[in-house]
């Protein structure tokens, strides 16, 4: 990769991990980071050494700030990611509309696109989550994205040589999650439960299971998406095995050295997607993609950190 590479979001949660990771992996680069700081913070990318456009994507206008030969690569990670969030308008807009901004900017260049999707996509079910299971959104967040796919297939039918991937990322934790508050990962909020001396708060009766994913193994297959050839427009990334919220203050018992017994309450959303389980055959096939940690892994790595306490 050379020229440019810009990220969008890049003070978030993932896209902080993702920006320091190509810092520190590609010295020659330039990066640049997009991000409104609506919910991103500066703490994440303290210590990345990069030009910083503070702009809100939805009324971005690309032109003002690149040209459009000058960007190699593109990570789309800016989003509104609050699934509980019902305003279908603020979804659409920052999620959908912000994306078609950037496809009309780079539409019928070489600039290779890789953008955030979701398991949210998916919806209630159990069992696997496969690439062509037909897509069930329950709720605005899932929708939004699914629409950002239906665009980027149109536009990839438009210009054969756009190079579009999404990636269906699952229920990702890790380092610089914090600024997320109520969106944050169980792993996260439950850790903080914990320190603060409370019982780990559950939707009746913890056995709800998710494919919880470590962000190192979340950067490292987006990394792969914009290294490989891509034959699919779509891959899941999470770590293909499921884990109920009961098996995460067991794990975090045995990390903080604490004995916090869960208190159940019932769920309040009737659109909570109780079991997600990325199928990573094609992922595996064509990125060569294998998760690294197992949950039990990932949280250790987590606490060595010192980003979970």
């Amino acid at each position: 990769m050379g020229k440019k590479i810009v990220v969008t979001g890049g003070a978030g949660f993932i896209g902080s991990n993702l920006v320091l990771e190509l810092l520190n992996q590609l010295s020659e680069i330039e990066v640049v980071v997009i991000d409104d700081f609506s919910s991103g913070s500066f703490k994440n990318i303290l210590n990345a050494h990069c030009d910083i456009i503070t702009e809100n994507l939805y009324r971005f206008d690309w032109s003002d700030y690149f040209s459009k030969k000058e960007i190699e690569v593109v990570f789309h990670l800016a989003s509104l990611t609050d699934t509980t969030i019902l305003d279908e308008r603020r979804q659409m807009q920052n999620n959908v509309e912000a994306f078609r901004s950037l496809l009309r900017f780079f539409s019928g260049t070489s600039t290779k696109i890789i953008y955030a999707s979701s398991a949210a996509i998916y919806g209630m079910r159990s069992g696997k989550n496969r690439l062509q299971d037909d897509p069930q959104p329950a709720n605005p967040y899932g929708f939004s994205k699914l629409q950002m796919e239906r665009l980027a297939t149109a536009y990839m039918k438009e210009n054969p040589q756009t190079r579009i991937t999404g990636l269906r990322y699952f229920n990702v934790y890790g380092p610089r999650e914090a600024h997320k508050k109520s969106a944050s990962s169980m792993i996260f909020q439950l850790a903080k439960q914990i320190k603060e001396g409370k019982n780990p708060r559950l939707f009746s009766y913890g056995e709800q299971k998710r494919d919880f994913v470590y962000v190192a193994d979340v950067v490292r297959a987006t990394l792969l998406t914009a290294i490989k050839d891509c034959p699919l427009p779509l891959f899941n990334v999470g770590s293909g095995h499921a884990r109920s919220f009961n098996d995460i203050v067991h794990i975090l018992n045995q990390t903080l050295k604490t004995d916090a017994k869960p208190e159940y309450f019932p769920c309040p959303y009737s659109f909570y997607q109780s079991h997600t389980e990325a199928d990573l055959e094609l992922t595996q096939k064509h990125l060569g993609y294998v998760s690294k940690y197992s949950l039990e892994q990932g949280i250790a790595e987590y606490f060595d950190s010192g980003w979970l306490l």
